[in-house]
């Protein structure tokens, strides 16, 4: 039988109301396709999480990684114990298992850690007894049977793990938006919403700013071939495919402009061109976790070059800091920071067969006088780095110039779609 995984985020399960029409939802599609299995995975109710960690806050100023997730895991217990209530009511037999119930393990590392194994027999038994199966996203259990919490936006990674466990047909997203966009609404007045993207555009979109989706859920997603469907629990219809490349007949060159505001610049002077002073210097952020990318060299002469890289806003004072006390050991002249910096990026599978975006890229900014501080490419993305405030500007003016409204996606085969989206 085909199995279908549907995870209703927060705001969709946010009231009583709310929890009653996600149950009646999944009851209609139950009603249309009888010999369909369905898993659901649900978030705590919007703003739950919040409130508990805020008891835990006020309670101490300590921080006990383990006593929190413990707290915080609460939330989705809730939400699916009444969801698997409503779908009783609603004449759908369900049943509702916590993490350590399947298991869903997870390594120790608290607060974020990352699943290592789903058992998929206990699902696969209830499935079978004909019953709807309500599993709480976010959380994992560990090897010693401690609980442990995946990070925000962790309901979406056991959503797609579960489907991946399960090697299920879909699993489809219900959240307030309906579907992946070109662009961020706010920001462009006629974003288009994409029919089907590619799980790689997908995850170059997420990791560059798009907030539809977690990551490392489009990455679960990618490296199992795992379809998503994002729709929204307030309307029906719409809704965007997030599948392999290999499924989508024709593509179009540009999907979505995604951006971040939390970028800095930090850049090391007259550096050796060694490999040593880079592991120097990598090395002593790594240990301070804090991540960076878009590394650039400049300015080769007599062995000595300047080297520059982007990290978080929030983490780049520290940056400074721990570069600036490696200087002499390095051999350097100098380390600064450049922060109110904005990364802007151009996604989409096209760009690796249209030799023209880059040009067009970069006339676009330049005809605004946008000035680009860093660049980054790869097959998919052309990111730059640009002053924060122009960043709603360069969004606007490279989705204006780049994005064809008229074009749509070709169609998926009919074979990878044999559930539709209700």
């Amino acid at each position: 039988m085909t199995i279908i995984v549907k995870k209703f985020g927060g705001t969709s399960v946010g009231s009583l109301q709310r929890i009653h029409a996600a149950a009646t939802r999944v009851a209609t599609f139950r009603s249309k396709h009888p010999d369909a299995q369905i898993v659901v995975v649900a978030s705590a109710m919007s703003g739950e999480t919040d409130r508990l960690l805020s008891l835990a806050r006020n309670l101490t100023q300590n921080t006990y990684p383990r006593e929190l997730d413990a707290v915080a895991a609460t939330g989705e217990q809730v939400s699916c114990a009444l969801l698997a209530m409503a779908l009783e009511d609603a004449g759908v037999p369900a049943i509702s298992l916590n993490a350590f119930q399947l298991p869903i393990l997870t390594d120790q590392q608290h607060q974020s850690a990352h699943i290592e194994r789903i058992s998929s027999e206990r699902v696969q038994n209830e499935l079978a007894q004909g019953k709807t199966v309500v599993v709480t996203g976010f959380q994992g259990i560990t090897a010693g049977g401690d609980l442990t919490t995946l990070g925000r936006g962790g309901s979406d990674i056991s959503a797609v793990a579960l489907a991946a466990a399960l090697r299920a047909e879909a699993c489809y997203i219900y959240t307030d938006v309906d579907g992946v966009y070109s662009a961020d609404p706010r920001i462009v007045k006629q974003p288009r919403r994409m029919g089907k993207v590619s799980h790689e555009e997908m995850l170059e979109l997420a990791s560059l700013g798009a907030k539809v989706l977690h990551p490392r859920s489009v990455f679960f997603a990618m490296r199992y071939k795992v379809p998503l469907v994002v729709l929204s629990s307030f309307s029906h219809g719409g809704g965007t495919w997030i599948v392999s490349e290999d499924r989508i007949m024709e593509k179009p060159s540009i999907v979505g402009i995604a951006y971040r505001l939390d970028e800095a610049k930090l850049t090391v002077e007259r550096l050796s061109s060694t490999s040593q002073p880079l592991k120097l210097i990598f090395s002593a952020l790594a240990k301070e976790q804090i991540g960076l990318d878009m590394i650039t060299q400049t300015g080769y002469s007599n062995g000595h070059t300047d080297i520059s890289f982007n990290v978080p806003d929030e983490k780049s004072e520290r940056a400074l800091h721990i570069v600036q006390q490696l200087v002499p050991e390095l051999g350097a002249r100098g380390a600064s920071l450049e922060r109110d910096l904005a990364r802007v990026s151009v996604v989409g599978a096209g760009i690796r067969y249209h030799a023209d975006v880059a040009a067009r890229v970069f006339s676009l900014l330049a005809g605004e006088g946008i000035d680009v501080r860093m660049i980054s490419t790869s097959d998919i993305r052309i990111s730059v780095v640009v002053p924060r405030k122009y960043c709603e500007v360069a969004v606007r003016v490279l989705h204006d110039g780049l994005i064809d409204l008229s074009e749509t996606p070709g169609e998926i085969p009919v074979e990878s779609v044999s559930v539709p989206a209700v």
